[in-house]
């Protein structure tokens, strides 16, 4: 089983991981949509959303921008990071994320380590 969650703003997907009104849980059992929710973030330190995510059973995170030192906490979380994935609203993404077809820009990523350096 895979918890999938989508920063959300505006019914789309946020340009700015951590800077959303809630997250879109999906959870997704043999390629089929169990459940979805939503949930708010923890606003006060955006260093502490790798921890919240991990108590939520998040497995796989998909957005747009993140900031480097974000990426490196959850590196020894085991949580699956698609990053620089065109905007677009939870639903597709989710589709594409099951059909296999979501994936993650080497462009956006390259951009990220390099001007957060």
């Amino acid at each position: 089983m895979k918890r999938i969650a989508i920063p959300v703003v505006k019914s789309q997907l946020s340009e700015y991981f951590g800077h959303c009104n809630h997250y879109k849980i999906f959870e997704i059992d043999e390629g089929i949509v169990k459940s979805e929710q939503l949930e708010v973030p923890p606003k006060e330190d955006i260093k502490k959303l790798p921890e919240w995510a991990v108590s939520k059973g998040i497995t796989d995170i998909i957005t747009y921008k993140i900031d480097k030192h974000i990426i490196n906490l959850f590196a020894p979380l085991k949580i699956n990071l698609f990053i620089g994935v065109p905007i677009g609203t939870p639903g597709k993404l989710i589709k594409d994320y099951i059909n296999g077809k979501l994936k993650s820009d080497e462009t956006i990523i390259s951009k990220i380590i390099s001007n957060n350096e």
